[in-house]
């Protein structure tokens, strides 16, 4: 029996993804495990792995194309098994078909299915093994009870839950209960006669289609024509996750945001010293932006500043206070913004930190960043002093409860015991989430964090 390809949910927001291009062709030997093809989600391009070993059989979405999340994008099955154009386009785990599909799909006559299990931010848990038999027995994973923590679905959960149902799509089975039809009554023409949404829709279309002949014709709008020197653009995908997430932090959080000028001149003495060392250990240069987010690390793991590395959950009923640091890194792309993350940089030592930022940054520009490296920042910064920002207000990258942004460093005339003299002064702007943080609260962290970059030795210590 031939298995499907799925164009994969890679995080809660995901709603498509685009494929980038075919590793592999019809025809080809794939082993479990092998890269199929790269795709693109929101703000990065990922390699998809073989579930299944066996003959790409079928590509069913070809490289250029915009997929829809859970959507089958090709089929690995025997050598010779041919694959029915009618199961091309059927997808693992899609929502109610559109009008025209099910021509008006009449309101269900019979009980509901049973109550799905526990999901996380819209997403069934279960592991890799349930979701694989899940797809080979055509079970609609929501629908399966799990006994896992947290209501986790298990291998022997889709098992038990097969008992002697008929092999049938998630989409055929949701199809089926809205119009109380008994899949036992129908005969399936998919693979090793799996019931697909066409043999629902064969079964119910009659009525269907007549209701929908009645319905009135809308007509279509006329083409807009622009003015001339006026061109229109799709947003990207990298973009619309920029508007979405931007629009939501923006809305939702009350912030403010404190500005402090820091003395620069024992920092940068201190990465003159560290320059060749770090560099002969590690292949690669120590920036301010290393010495800045790991005195940012240091100043979080303070308990007095706990509410500063932490999130609103449960509708902002609830905060999550973290007891390390993952530490996100904004970095600017020629099409948009992504922030890569430091996992554990509370662990780290200079060098090691040198070496985690330089990984992720180095991914996030090449656009090869896994999921795991783009999510779970306990805490955010972003500099633009390369560019001779004085002073900026960043938005918070959500549910994180702070952002720091790094401006320029600028030589300055500053009183030093009564004198005059030139320093180099760099701009700190933290952004607050009002709701976890209040004024004085942040204000002692930056105070903190002012000191530490300004006795920087103590980050060695």
């Amino acid at each position: 029996m031939a298995f499907e390809i799925i164009m994969p949910k890679l995080g809660v927001d995901m709603q498509e993804g685009e494929i980038i291009e075919w590793k592999k062709q019809e025809g080809d030997v794939v082993n479990e495990g092998d890269i199929l093809l790269e795709i693109m989600s929101d703000k990065t391009n990922m390699e998809l792995e073989a579930e299944d070993s066996g003959v790409l059989l079928k590509i069913t979405r070809q490289a250029g194309e915009t997929v829809p999340v859970t959507e089958v994008i090709g089929y690995i099955g025997a050598e010779g098994e041919v694959v029915a154009d009618n199961a091309a386009s059927a997808p693992v785990a899609e929502p109610v078909p559109k009008v025209e599909e099910v021509a008006a799909v009449a309101e269900p006559v019979a009980a509901q299915t049973q109550s799905p299990v526990v999901h996380e931010g819209g997403k069934v848990r279960a592991t890799p093994k349930a979701r694989k038999v899940a797809r080979e027995l055509g079970i609609d994973l929501t629908q399966v009870p799990g006994t896992g923590a947290k209501g986790r679905v298990h291998a022997d959960d889709v098992e038990n839950f097969k008992g002697d149902q008929p092999k049938a799509t998630p989409l055929a089975r949701k199809i089926a209960a809205d119009l109380g039809i008994d899949l036992a009554s129908v005969s399936g023409t998919g693979f090793g006669g799996k019931i697909t949404k066409e043999d629902i829709l064969a079964i119910s279309a009659p009525a269907q289609v007549k209701e929908a002949a009645a319905a009135p014709v809308v007509e279509a709008k006329p083409e807009k024509v622009l003015p001339e020197g006026v061109e229109v653009i799709p947003m990207s995908a990298m973009r619309k996750a920029i508007s979405k997430g931007m629009t939501h932090s923006y809305l939702t959080a009350p912030t403010f945001t404190l500005n402090y000028d820091v003395d620069m001149t024992n920092l940068m003495a201190l990465r003159k010293q560290v320059l060749d060392p770090i560099m002969n250990k590690t292949g690669m240069k120590v920036t301010f932006t290393d010495l800045i987010g790991l005195a940012v690390v240091r100043t979080l793991m303070k308990e007095e500043h706990r509410y500063l590395n932490a999130s609103l959950i449960d509708d902002a009923q609830n905060i999550e206070l973290h007891k390390f640091v993952n530490l996100g890194i904004a970095v600017g792309l020629d099409d948009g913004l992504i922030v890569p993350v430091v996992h554990g940089a509370d662990k780290m030592s200079l060098s090691e930190f040198v070496v985690a930022s330089k990984d992720v940054i180095k991914k996030a520009q090449a656009g090869k960043l896994k999921a795991a490296e783009m999510s779970g920042s306990t805490f955010s910064i972003t500099n633009l002093g390369m560019f001779g920002t004085k002073s900026f207000n960043p938005i918070i990258n959500q549910p994180n409860s702070a952002i720091l942004g790094v401006s320029a460093t600028i030589q300055t005339p500053v009183v030093v015991d009564g004198e005059v003299v030139v320093r180099p002064i760099m701009g700190l702007c933290l952004t607050i989430d009002h709701r976890i943080v209040d004024g004085m609260n942040g204000a002692k962290f930056m105070v903190d964090l002012k000191h530490l970059i300004e006795n920087p030795m103590e980050l060695l210590i």
